[in-house]
């Protein structure tokens, strides 16, 4: 069984702000691929169980707020006894242009704080991650104030891009496998 989460933040306030981008790819995942979120009190989190593409896949958005998503992920990984190498987190990279993708096997949190928790209340990095690109940010805009920002209209066609890459990516890691998927997420 494999746990993919999408980080993001619950509530109307937050909806569509950069740092809601792994809410957005699992959004796109359901739309597209006909499946449906519930609420899960008991994870803390929206949940959809379902099958795609030959795999078994438990999909994540934590309603803990960003810092705290790792409450969420390991309480549905402690459920299912998923080990961290079967567990994909969708997030935001404040470093990457918008419309980049980037597919590491493990690693370092790279400061993105929701990610930070999850490796830490899980105690290893050897979680997959998927992230995607929102900047650059401009000096003069504090850091917090910008990925809790919407996307500025201009961006949207990139936006839709890169968010359907990062569909496409998830889908191709449940048929093909994580190299075929990395090759194809780290490619411009």
């Amino acid at each position: 069984m494999f746990l993919i989460v999408g980080l993001g933040n619950p509530g109307q306030e937050y909806k569509n702000t950069r740092h809601n981008i792994g809410f957005m790819v699992l959004d796109k995942l359901s739309s597209t691929c006909g499946f449906d979120f519930e609420d899960n009190r008991p994870f803390k989190a929206q949940t959809a169980k379902t099958n795609l593409h030959g795999q078994s896949v438990l999909f994540v958005k934590p309603q803990t707020y960003m810092n705290l998503s790792g409450q969420a992920v390991s309480a549905a990984a402690n459920f299912y006894k998923i080990p961290p190498q079967n567990i994909l987190v969708i997030c935001d990279d404040l470093s990457l242009e918008l419309g980049t993708l980037r597919l590491r096997a493990k690693g370092s949190s790279g400061g993105q704080k929701g990610l930070d928790n999850i490796i830490t209340l899980l105690g290893s990095q050897e979680v997959l991650r998927l992230r995607l690109g929102i900047g650059p940010r401009p000096d003069f805009i504090d850091a917090k104030n910008y990925v809790l920002a919407k996307f500025p209209k201009g961006q949207e066609e990139l936006l839709e891009s890169a968010l359907t890459k990062a569909q496409e990516t998830v889908e191709k890691f449940l048929k093909e496998g994580f190299i075929p998927a990395q090759q194809f997420a780290n490619t411009k």
